[in-house]
């Protein structure tokens, strides 16, 4: 082990190196509680994406602190899986097994770019300021959608601005199965809560909660502040400790499994069928690629720059090599390959979490931390029976935590020059009031390409912006003319 980790070399130990791994899990195991929530709405299984999440989490880590030697975890993204299931699945309309699909190829596209020097043209072709802008942007939506998901925010809509119901006209609606949706033009009005409902009281504990314990730094908070907050909500009547049943949940579970194993090869038969799609394919898997490929670039430079992990001749090789040449390619590689590993099991993207720095800061420093988060993830099996009873008001207060946390990224945009602020602020505004990442980028891309061409800068805009920035736009004519 001390040869293989190289541990002496790294100035660790053993025991140091677990002790992180362990830091670094309970850090981030909120994922297993969250992830299965965010795409169970997308109509997806939530026992099996428990198990995804898991299988991808033990198997990208393992991989990460086998063939990388880096302290560093993976599992399924936040924001990430925000964006497959509230802009791909509901917002442009494609299948879970499509947006799958789009998720494998993602993988497929990042593992390219990192053995090739195309990651080169595509790290220098997006500015600073936009990464650090669709960051932030994240953030604002991951938290927005918490706050949702915990009813703390209602929304009053006067019937004059009403479009369609059940997608009619209004007075030509057919009412007999109920109301299943209503558009509107304008109108709606968001407020605070009244908290007379125990689920919001539930969450606004939640938080409070979660708030403290991040505050106080506890290791593990948000994955306490979910436990605390789902068992406070057996006395309130929110929580149903009946349907808790380790045997039938377990078989349960891993026939679910089934479904979602291999449902991206399903989805791609239909992906393609439409030519008519196909730019709005495109555009989403790489807006997928776009946010995984920076969280995770963030993550290492952020975290790998102050501890050495990563020296000044790594972050050279990125821009300069291909192949495996520096331990910045292998780290990358290994990251690309677990999006695809996720999706091929049924879920999101599985990218590299910025909370392997609270195991970092333990004092990890060799893919022996990285394996023994993964362990870690792998014993969580366990818990399976529980996800069933963890109520939306456990895990909208951990959404709102970890959007505060990503909207750290605003911090490194220079919000005192309006050609950077422009931008940042429609990239943040568009995420959330559009209820769309995708729609996010778009606007921050379009936004930074109008400052350059009324500044008469042009030559600073890559090829690679213009042609991305025209996918989106063209992406919009589409969806006008359908």
């Amino acid at each position: 082990m001390e040869r293989f980790f190289r541990l002496k070399e790294y100035g660790t130990t053993v025991s140091t190196e677990i002790m992180a791994g362990l830091t670094t899990f309970f850090a981030m195991s909120y994922i297993l509680f969250v992830n299965p929530s965010i795409l169970g709405a997308a109509g997806m299984p939530t026992k099996a994406v428990f198990l995804a999440t898991i299988i991808a989490s033990v198997i990208s880590t393992t991989f990460m602190g086998l063939f990388a030697n880096v302290p560093y975890a993976l599992a399924p993204g936040m924001g990430l899986n925000a964006f497959f299931t509230y802009t791909v699945v509901f917002g442009l309309g494609f299948s879970w097994q499509e947006a799958l699909a789009m998720v494998f190829l993602c993988g497929l596209f990042n593992i390219f770019i990192t053995v090739t020097k195309v990651r080169k043209s595509i790290i220098k072709a997006i500015p600073v300021s936009l990464q650090h802008a669709i960051g932030g942007g994240i953030g604002v939506f991951v938290a927005y959608l918490g706050f949702k998901n915990a009813n703390i925010i209602d929304f009053s809509l006067s019937a004059g601005n009403i479009v369609s119901i059940n997608g009619a006209a209004p007075d030509a609606a057919d009412l007999s199965n109920g109301v299943q949706s209503i558009a509107a033009n304008g109108g709606v009005v968001p407020a605070i809560s009244t908290f007379t409902d125990p689920v919001v009281l539930l969450a606004i504990i939640g938080l409070l909660l979660t708030a403290v314990l991040v505050i106080k730094n506890v290791r593990g908070a948000i994955l306490i502040g979910i436990v605390v907050t789902t068992l406070l909500g057996i006395p309130m009547g929110v929580v149903d400790l009946s349907t808790i049943s380790f045997s039938s949940h377990m078989g349960d579970a891993f026939g679910e499994l089934g479904t979602t194993f291999l449902a991206a090869f399903d989805g791609m038969k239909s992906l393609f069928s439409n030519s008519s799609r196909l730019p709005l394919v495109l555009m989403t898997i790489f807006a997928f690629s776009l946010s995984d490929t920076f969280d995770t670039l963030g993550t290492f430079i952020g975290t790998g720059r102050r501890t050495g992990i990563f020296s000044a001749e790594d972050e050279a090789a990125l821009e300069n090599s291909s192949g495996f040449s520096s331990k910045m390619d292998r780290a990358l590689f290994a990251d690309a390959i677990g999006t695809s590993i996720g999706a091929l099991f049924g879920t999101s993207n599985t990218t590299t979490y910025v909370e392997s720095a609270a195991g970092i800061a333990e004092g990890g420093r060799t893919g022996l931390t990285a394996v023994s988060t993964a362990v870690c993830f792998l014993l969580s099996i366990l818990l399976l029976p529980l996800v069933g009873i963890v109520p939306a008001a456990a895990t909208a207060p951990a959404l709102i935590i970890v959007g505060v946390m990503m909207v750290s990224s605003f911090l490194d945009v220079d919000w005192s020059n309006f050609e950077d602020a422009l931008p940042a602020f429609f990239a943040a505004f568009f995420m959330s009031l559009c209820y769309s990442i995708s729609y996010g980028i778009a606007a921050a891309f379009i936004f930074y390409c109008l400052v350059k061409i009324v500044k008469r800068q042009t030559k600073e805009i890559h090829p690679i912006l213009w042609a991305a920035t025209a996918m989106f736009i063209l992406n919009f004519i589409i969806l006008a003319i359908i």
